[in-house]
């Protein structure tokens, strides 16, 4: 009794049949979970923190505390 031989022509052809459309099918199914799961929630926090967010408020605490080396405390 001796071994059938294996099937070798044709074999990356039919693997690639069955596996590419499933391949596909993950990667756009991992793109859209990442894109709702990590990037509009990091957008609507960006979007929470700047609606409310004063750069001149910011930049006079900072300079109170001593942070710039160029600009000097008011106190000073």
């Amino acid at each position: 009794m001796s071994l059938p031989k294996p099937v070798m022509r044709g074999l990356l052809g039919k693997r690639l049949r069955f596996h590419l459309p499933i391949a596909f099918t993950l990667s756009l199914l991992a793109a859209v979970s990442f894109k709702y799961t990590v990037t509009e929630p990091r957008k609507q926090a960006y979007a929470d923190f700047y609606k409310n967010y004063d750069a001149m408020k910011e930049f006079s605490a900072m300079r109170e505390a001593g942070v710039f080396e160029s600009v000097r405390p008011t106190g000073e």
